[in-house]
């Protein structure tokens, strides 16, 4: 009875983590398409906006991958590890997301605003962070390479961070 409280409360809260995760890199997405509103293509802007469901998607299927039942407590193990990383992205972004909103309120900037150039570092630590996040996710323990399932995930994982570092990358190279 106790083990199945632990369980429980242990669920609970990856789903917290997981909510936090998937609403502060939404944040840094929608505060990225608001503040380039004026600089960017719209095929550019929906290219942020495809994120979102793609990153949302990705958090849900690893969550409810972390307490399915019928995979091994060390698949388990290794997608809760991929989502502690990914967690860890989102705080580490969640630092910049701050400088990359101050422009939201701007529809023109010009080539000479320091604001852009305060939103151009923020992207570029932004990349940066998901860059050496990246290699994280991609060195799994042996234990986790020899799982089908956790390698998957790891590699959605990568995916969603390959998506996000091409789109402000596209960003960056407008500013």
């Amino acid at each position: 009875m106790r083990w199945q409280t632990d369980s429980v409360k242990r669920a609970g809260a990856v789903r917290v983590i997981a909510t936090r995760l998937a609403l502060q890199c939404l944040g840094l997405l929608v505060a990225t398409k608001m503040c380039v509103a004026g600089v960017l293509s719209p095929a550019d802007l929906k290219r942020v906006e495809d994120l979102r469901p793609m990153f949302a998607g990705l958090m849900a299927d690893l969550v409810q991958t972390s307490r399915r039942t019928d995979i091994p407590a060390v698949d388990a193990d290794c997608v809760k590890a991929t989502v502690q990383n990914l967690v860890e992205i989102s705080q580490e972004l969640s630092s910049y997301e701050y400088l990359i909103t101050i422009e939201k309120e701007l529809t023109s900037v010009s080539e000479n605003d320091p604001t852009r150039d305060v939103v151009k570092f923020a992207i570029e630590q932004s990349t940066n962070i998901l860059s050496s996040q990246r290699k994280k996710i991609a060195q799994l323990p042996d234990q986790c390479t020899r799982s089908a399932v956790a390698l998957a995930k790891s590699q959605q994982a990568l995916q969603v961070v390959d998506a996000t570092t091409g789109v402000l990358n596209s960003i960056r190279s407008r500013l």
